[in-house]
């Protein structure tokens, strides 16, 4: 056998040994991600937004700013989340985050009458349950793989797709048999009995040993720069712009999807098969877009794909869509969803390393958290003032386009990185 055959043998032979390595803590955290914070409050609130305006009077922008203050609490302790998963493990932090968000979202169950006491349960969901969000499950992910880390990135955030194929549904049959205060209990019961056996028993980070090529130095530390060090180049501030802006975009849009249906004559059954199609979309977009990442320069496939949800928002306008435009308006609005969240983790590896992720990683998910926490309340205001969603779509339309844009300006990845001490600029570190 010549050494070229023996090397592309070897090489083949890669991908199927991170999986086989990794497969356990990768099933751990695509269910923790699932059943987490990050989906469960955006799929469940779309169902129960209208019994609530209904039950207590709140106007929708008042209803939606619940989740907008559940985002900008969450997003504002990102990074400390992600400091400590990078300095005491990610185990810990996640798995004791998902319990407590279980107990905390059952406890929606008994919602005040008071707009004060329903913003303050909010209040608190964010700042306990965003250790169960992607900020930590991706970084072990992103240390068990790496010539296949945005396919496993990709599985990983399955998690929400399955979410929102799953919990709209198990929501739904809630609200009917006892209620829209029901949703909250029932559903809580998917990370306490589900996520967390599973996180106990198979997540962790793996040791030096176990950590594919790439990922670590020939010292057996994990490479990489710090927060301070990526903050000085421009690629930082450029992936965290675009970020906001698609996130500002989405989330309103991803919040509101049922009264959008609803405008155009359909069902509150129709609603949520719906938003069944748009996790489909988003199961598409975090598979097909994780493997072209793997083979391809990410930032060149993000940006046709988050173009997508463009013409999604303008198959969403109007009042008359038919349903077959409407769906397929859905699938490419959660298309773009997908490709957008592994962007943040896929790229937070390749151009700023391992060593500080958790903390790099939070910071960027901070105009995630925000732009998806204040755009749907600016959705609520377009609707309470013009009865429909027009106008935000439109801008909607411009921002996915701008955002997807600006990624193509991050240039090529870094293949060295500073050691995590060094006091060198990332700029200056030489890139492939």
């Amino acid at each position: 056998m010549t050494a070229g055959a023996s090397r592309a043998d070897t090489t083949s032979a890669r991908p199927a040994s991170e999986f086989k390595r990794g497969s356990k803590p990768l099933v751990a955290a695509l269910l923790g991600v699932a059943c987490g914070a990050s989906p469960l409050p955006f799929n469940v609130l779309p169902l129960v937004m209208g019994p609530i305006h209904k039950e207590f009077g709140w106007d929708f922008a008042s209803v939606s700013a619940g989740v907008t203050i559940f985002g900008l609490i969450a997003s504002l302790l990102a990074p400390v989340f992600g400091g400590l998963a990078d300095r005491f493990g990610v185990r810990p932090v996640a798995l004791l985050s998902l319990f407590l968000f279980g107990l905390m979202f059952g406890s929606f169950y008994f919602l005040p009458g008071s707009l004060g006491g329903y913003f303050l349960f909010w209040a608190a969901l964010g700042a306990i349950g965003i250790g169960s969000t992607p900020v930590t499950w991706s970084r072990a992910v992103s240390l068990w793989f790496n010539r296949n880390r945005g396919l496993a990135l990709g599985i990983m955030l399955l998690g929400t797709s399955l979410a929102a194929l799953v919990v709209p549904q198990i929501a739904q049959r809630a609200i009917a048999a006892g209620g829209w205060r029901m949703a909250f209990p029932v559903v809580a019961l998917l990370p306490i009995l589900v996520a967390l056996p599973i996180g106990y028993l198979w997540f962790r980070e793996p040791r030096a040993d176990e950590r594919p090529a790439g990922v670590g130095g020939a010292d057996g530390k994990v490479a990489g720069i710090t927060l301070a060090q990526a903050a000085r180049g421009y690629r930082f501030w450029v992936l965290l712009g675009s970020i906001l802006m698609i996130a500002f975009a989405y989330g309103g849009a991803h919040i509101h999807i049922a009264q959008i249906v609803g405008l155009h004559g359909f069902s509150a059954q129709v609603a949520a098969s719906v938003l069944g199609v748009v996790a489909i979309g988003i199961l598409t977009g975090r598979l097909l877009v994780g493997f072209l990442f793997d083979r391809f320069w990410a930032p060149g496939v993000a940006f046709p794909a988050l173009l997508l949800p463009a013409l999604a928002c303008y198959l969403l306008m109007g009042t008359d869509t038919s349903l077959p435009l409407v769906m397929t308006g859905a699938f490419l609005l959660g298309f773009a969803a997908g490709a957008e969240s592994d962007v943040i983790a896929f790229l937070a590896a390749k151009y700023f390393g391992m060593a500080h992720y958790g903390r790099i990683y939070g910071v960027l998910y901070m105009p995630f958290g925000i732009g998806s926490a204040i755009s749907p309340i600016i959705y609520g205001i377009v609707r309470d003032r013009t009865g429909g969603y027009d106008p935000m779509l439109l801008v909607a339309m411009v921002l996915f386009a701008v955002g997807g844009a600006m990624l193509l300006a991050l240039g090529r990845y870094n293949d060295r990185f500073a050691e995590p001490n060094s006091d060198a600029d990332p700029e200056l570190v030489r890139a492939s």
